[in-house]
């Protein structure tokens, strides 16, 4: 039966396109939905500012009626000025296991791009590295995280039958709290905080992050600059995502390092895990998912690393190691049982350092495919 490709064009559609996950992994014990809410806030033109930046369609597969598939396409432009590729991105993809579905689909999107000038597309990538991005390719029988993309074995299958080969990947660990801090990273917190004449932050509740929220940022856009495929946060863009996620942080897995002039050295903010409580709301804070996410909150025995950043003139100063010490004694002292690393490129050697000092395995692993329009 003929497959229909319909692009997005109403509030109804949008929906049907967040949707679509709920029932392609409603048996899958992996996948980790996301919340509804804030899916919605980032693919709406009218409330991401990434929009500022970015053009984006989005497309259904249809099959007698019934959505098989979907995929978003993104153009970048600060991508494009930052890294001088024209490449369009893929985004949102998911597809039931079936060529002439998934084929569609990227056919669409690469007609799309081509028709915009683009001489390369890849992903799967979002708006901005705020965004989920990497295909999995290793890790299917893992719990997926609320910050990362999960998807069926045959997804990289029909990628690579599409022409896509890899461009980028990230690894992924899952590292164990130990019952006590190796002497070894004791030791080079001590010699760092005086050294360096930097401390951490006695933070007891969000609103004590708030006064460095801006800076955290500044630290983020400098160091990950020429990290793959970054482009630099806008104001608009820090004070969207300062709103958004500031107000959720858990203080004790926060671990922001300030130095003697009061400005930010480097942070590690971690989560507790939500995966199983996001597992239980199927996507919705109401009527009763709130109930399982605050139960998360609370009394977590996994915390998830999100972002962490150490400032560029004290990289490779002990600064990662005071962070990591000062986030591992939080776990310790909380009982938490593992963290779960999320994406860190596979080159980036001195993120990967900083779980030297503990138990920890590399269990899944990502890609960014690119292909070449001809």
């Amino acid at each position: 039966m003929a497959i229909d490709i319909l692009e997005v064009t109403s509030a109804k559609d949008l929906r049907s396109f967040i949707r679509f996950p709920f029932d392609l992994y409603s048996k899958n014990p992996y996948w980790v939905p996301p919340l509804i809410a804030e899916e919605l806030l980032t693919l709406r033109r009218d409330k991401n500012p990434a929009f500022e930046t970015c053009k984006a369609r989005y497309w259904l597969a249809k099959r007698d009626g019934e959505v098989v598939g979907r995929i978003a396409g993104i153009i970048n432009n600060a991508y494009i000025e930052r890294w001088g590729h024209r490449y369009a991105r893929f985004g949102w993809i998911d597809f039931v296991d079936d060529r002439e579905v998934s084929g569609a689909l990227f056919e669409t999107f690469e007609r799309w791009a081509r028709s915009e000038g683009m001489t390369a597309v890849h992903g799967p990538l979002g708006f901005t590295d705020m965004d989920h991005e990497g295909m999995l390719i290793e890790g299917f029988n893992e719990l997926g995280t609320m910050a990362a993309i999960y998807n069926h074995p045959y997804y990289p299958v029909h990628t690579e039958s599409r022409g896509y080969c890899k461009e980028a990947d990230w690894v992924e660990y899952e590292i164990k709290v130990p019952s006590s801090i190796p002497e070894k990273a004791e030791r080079i917190a001590r010699i760092t905080a005086d050294r360096r004449g930097v401390h951490v932050l006695d933070a007891k509740k969000p609103k004590d992050f708030l006064p460095y929220a801006h800076q955290i940022f500044d630290v983020i856009n400098d160091t990950y600059a020429d990290l793959f495929s970054f482009t630099p946060l806008t104001e608009t863009q820090i004070e969207y995502y300062t709103k958004l996620y500031f107000p959720n942080i858990v203080a004790d897995y926060v671990k922001l390092m300030i130095d003697d002039q009061d400005r930010v050295a480097g942070f590690v903010i971690a989560m507790p895990s939500l995966s199983r409580a996001l597992q239980k709301a199927r996507g919705r804070l109401f009527p009763f998912g709130f109930v399982h996410l605050l139960y998360a909150l609370k009394r977590p025995k996994y915390i998830d690393l999100y972002l962490g950043a150490v400032r560029k003139d004290l990289q490779g100063k002990g600064v990662d190691a005071l962070l990591m010490s000062e986030l591992a004694r939080a776990c310790i002292s909380n009982h938490i049982v593992s963290a779960e690393s999320n994406l860190e490129l596979e080159e980036n050697k001195l993120v990967q350092a900083l779980w030297r000092n503990f138990e920890r395995r590399r269990h899944k692993r990502r890609r960014c495919y690119l292909k070449q329009l001809n």
